[in-house]
């Protein structure tokens, strides 16, 4: 199997007890997460060996983040303790269907403070999966950093994977820098984004015109998340919707992660020669899987403990 390479944030969701319009008593639960760090996490459950890169406080929060990473099998040899910043936390509220809404508090995050001198020796020598997302181009050091890990991941022959996974609040002028993100999506083999999200990055362009600038930027594949609803498969000769299974949402944090990662394992396990883009039959059934994966974890609330083990999936293809 082809290794997983996560990197970015980790930090600690502290979910509200709160649902909707809940006026009782609210109280916090801290669960790990952190988009990259969940999909790690959602590769290593579907025992696919991950590995995780990057940095949090040397405080009770990171020393609990990489506990978690562990306990679930990912390989945090590329996790650096700093004492320079706290690991950051993200408070999570959630509407009545476990739509959630976030408030970061970061920056100054340990996260944020990766640099490539941090990069384990030969991290990219042999041919992996390389995961990343937009939340690590937030601050100019760090968005140079995830640029250039994944130039490099790219020249070592490595598959680039990006979500864009939009958090605008976490932006110094409260939305997403569209050039750099597109810059980062562009160093991609495989995006992953949003309907949402897709809308706010084609700017003044139709839908079409951006994909199309994408794919003739290098992009293999783009896959189309809407929530619960139907997945697009887009690519040169791709052009393919696959439903996801129907499920009572309680919590919707790590559903794009668990989606993505679930994706990333079956890649995994069918490599990641120069055609793998070009198998239709082998990427309608990847996504069909992921999207049981996203499925599963919505119905669970945190990130980590919601993510799935093959027997998991297969319950809901069952159901």
């Amino acid at each position: 199997m082809t290794p997983v390479i996560a990197f970015g944030e980790a930090l600690v969701d502290m979910l509200s007890s709160r649902l909707g319009d809940d006026t009782g008593q609210e109280t916090f639960t801290p669960y790990a997460g952190g988009a990259p760090a969940n999909v790690a996490v959602a590769c290593a459950r579907l025992n696919v060996p991950s590995q995780f890169l990057g940095m949090v406080g040397d405080d009770t929060f990171g020393h609990f983040l990489i506990r978690e990473l562990k306990s679930h099998g990912v390989d945090t040899q590329g996790v650096v303790l700093t004492k320079e910043a706290r690991t950051a936390l993200a408070f999570v509220s959630r509407d009545s269907s476990g739509e959630r809404t976030f408030d970061f508090y970061r920056p100054p995050a340990a996260d944020l403070l990766y640099r490539l001198e941090h990069l384990p020796h030969g991290v990219f020598e042999q041919p992996a999966i390389v995961h990343l997302c937009s939340n690590s181009l937030t601050d100019p050091e760090i968005a140079d950093t995830t640029l250039a890990i994944a130039a490099m991941a790219k020249r070592a022959g490595c598959l680039v994977s990006v979500d864009a996974n939009l958090r605008h609040n976490l932006w110094t002028e409260g939305s997403a820098d569209l050039w750099l993100v597109t810059e980062l999506l562009d160093n991609a083999d495989l995006v992953k984004v949003s309907l949402d999200e897709l809308d706010y990055l084609r700017g003044d362009h139709s839908q079409e015109a951006w994909l199309s600038q994408r794919l003739a930027a290098g992009v293999k594949v783009i896959l189309i998340t809407d929530g619960p609803n139907n997945v697009a498969l887009k690519g040169v000769g791709l052009d393919h919707t696959i439903t996801p299974p129907p499920v009572a949402a309680v919590d919707t944090t790590a559903g794009g992660d668990a989606f993505i990662g679930g994706l990333l394992a079956e890649l995994s396990r069918h490599g990641i020669d120069d055609n793998w883009h070009q198998d239709s039959a082998f990427l309608i059934r990847a996504v069909d899987i992921a999207c049981r994966c996203g499925a599963h974890a919505v119905t669970r609330p945190g990130a980590y403990a919601a993510l799935p083990t093959h027997s998991d999936i297969e319950a809901l293809r069952n159901t």
